[in-house]
């Protein structure tokens, strides 16, 4: 999980401001396309390096999402409508 200084967060948050408002009425492949454009700008100059970091960064984005919400999600769904597996 992106655990950053406050300070660092700060500014971050400032950056994304202004595009965060809309984000939830993109499509799937808007967000897509956003994700990409981000994550194509930060890892130039493209080098196996860059690359590396950013899949690891998008890997490791992709886990925490999944432990911190679809899990929880999943949970409450499991206790609302019963267990598949029984």
């Amino acid at each position: 999980m992106p655990y950053i200084k406050k300070d660092r967060r700060e500014v971050v948050e400032i950056m994304i401001q202004t595009p965060l408002p809309y984000v939830s009425s993109l499509t799937e492949g808007e967000l897509n396309y956003m994700l990409t454009r981000i994550v194509d700008t930060w890892a130039k100059p493209l080098s196996y390096d860059r690359i590396a970091k950013a899949t690891g960064v998008l890997e490791n984005v992709k886990q925490e999402f999944y432990r911190r919400v679809a899990v929880p999600y999943e949970d409450k769904k499991l206790r609302e409508n019963g267990d598949v597996y029984n």
